[in-house]
């Protein structure tokens, strides 16, 4: 009789043991069945987008914005509203007086003078200009032809003048429309007849005459205090080509190439850059030797993804290195502004310093927390370079910004047909970015160099 509570305790025991497992089993299979659920989900995602019919460089589902997180239209509350300007010139006037009521003839009291001013577009046609040019030999130099301001080809035949021309050309590579329609719209708003292939051979002579413009900005990039690099896929006939953009406050070069190597960086900003390459955290940038700086607002991305892991939702770990990222991209608008001076920001730079260093030795288990110390202690020379060099942005905005019109081209076109089309948008596409940059109007910039006997620049 002694021994029945003992063994009654161990079966109790035994019971508590069974029960904690059969609890944890039954987690286990929900936590297996809601994964079951979600790959399912994502399965038949896949299986519907593949079925999709969209371009080949179509937005992905998960860069996608819920309703909630979208930004609301307009501008933001208390803004000063804009309204347009007044015509500097005036060319017609019109007065209608009301000298009686227009619905019944009555007499009017009480009127009052409104002004308004009306911009419109008169009804365009080209101006048509027949030259007659004459060619002969000089017992000094040879053949010989004369030339006219206008001519854009010494080919017989109907061409466009320069700012035609250099209009046709902007549509398409400035403002990114197709060359069909591009064609359409000359035909249509302007009268000038023009072919695709026209204006593909067009764009190919502009290119070619503004082929050193194009190399003195590689020059301007090269001698840049900072300097922001980024890349995306491209097409030239076919998939696996990179669109390269290297830009500063002046100057934008874009470059297509077969390869996403770190050969296209330093060729294109040559053997002793001085300045600070700002970029993601792509390893082609890496062997470059010069100052980098990484994008920060990568490196938040990244904690935010990290944050979405099961263990990591509330970590006080990520959040300071959060905290300490945005910090940086304060002080550095700070200090650009001129808001705080020299000793202050030299002051915070021993600050961040420590942080960072205190981050990174402290012990981690989370696998989110893990993988944003092991990215930001690979890139620790270069989280707060824009602190030392506030030529150097703290993102890479910028390049990402200058990529934009190409990704609005590429969407249309996927790219180019041949090399010799690439080529050309490489120099045209540069040259129309960089102008916009400078506040200079390309289409002006182009038409004086789309002349046959335009100076050399």
């Amino acid at each position: 009789m002694g021994r029945k509570p003992r063994n009654m305790a161990a079966v109790l025991e035994r019971l508590d043991e069974l029960a904690t497992l059969v609890a944890e089993l039954t987690k286990a299979l929900e936590d297996s069945r809601e994964e079951n659920r979600q790959l399912r989900e994502q399965l038949d995602n896949a299986q519907r987008a593949s079925a999709r019919q969209a371009a080949p460089f179509r937005r992905r589902e998960a860069k996608k914005k819920d309703d909630d997180d979208k930004k609301r239209p307009g501008r933001k509350v208390g803004h000063k509203g804009t309204a347009r300007k007044k015509p500097d010139q005036i060319d017609h006037e019109h007065e209608i007086r009301l000298d009686a009521c227009p619905d019944c003839g009555g007499a009017i009291h009480d009127v009052e003078k409104i002004v308004q001013y009306i911009e419109e577009i008169p009804p365009i046609r080209p101006v048509a200009h027949r030259v007659v040019t004459y060619q002969g030999r000089c017992d000094h130099c040879g053949e010989v032809r004369s030339t006219h301001p206008l001519q854009t080809s010494r080919r017989p035949g109907v061409q466009l003048g320069p700012r035609a021309a250099a209009l046709a050309v902007g549509l398409n590579k400035h403002f990114n429309l197709t060359m069909r329609k591009t064609c359409r719209v000359l035909k249509n708003l302007l009268g000038l007849s023009l072919s695709p292939g026209g204006l593909s051979q067009m764009a190919d002579r502009l290119a070619d005459r503004a082929s050193g413009q194009y190399d003195r900005l590689i020059e301007t990039i090269r001698g840049s205090p900072a300097c922001n690099a980024d890349e995306t896929s491209w097409w030239v006939g076919g998939p696996g080509w990179w669109l390269w953009t290297f830009t500063t406050p002046s100057a934008t070069v874009y470059r297509v190439e077969e390869s996403r190597a770190s050969k296209i960086v330093e060729e294109t900003l040559g053997d002793d850059y001085q300045g600070v390459l700002g970029s993601d955290c792509l390893s082609s940038y890496n062997p470059i030797d010069c100052r980098k700086h990484k994008c920060i607002a990568h490196h938040l991305k990244a904690i935010k993804e990290a944050q979405t892991l099961p263990d990591s939702g509330r970590s006080d770990y990520l959040r300071q290195w959060k905290l300490l990222l945005k910090s940086v991209v304060m002080f550095h608008r700070m200090a650009v502004r001129q808001e705080i001076d020299e000793a202050t920001l030299a002051d915070k730079r021993r600050h961040f310093e420590a942080w960072v260093d205190k981050l990174l030795a402290k012990p981690v288990v989370r696998c989110g927390e893990a993988k944003i110390k092991n990215r930001l202690a690979k890139q620790r020379p270069h989280l707060l370079t824009c602190l030392y060099d506030l030529h150097a942005n703290p993102t890479n905005n910028a390049a990402e910004r200058a990529l934009r019109p190409a990704v609005i081209a590429r969407k249309l076109s996927c790219g180019n047909k041949t090399l010799r089309g690439k080529r050309t948008w490489e120099i045209l596409a540069s040259l129309a970015q960089s102008l916009h940059q400078q506040g200079q109007d390309f289409i002006d910039h182009l038409a004086v160099h789309a002349k046959i006997n335009a100076p050399a620049r």
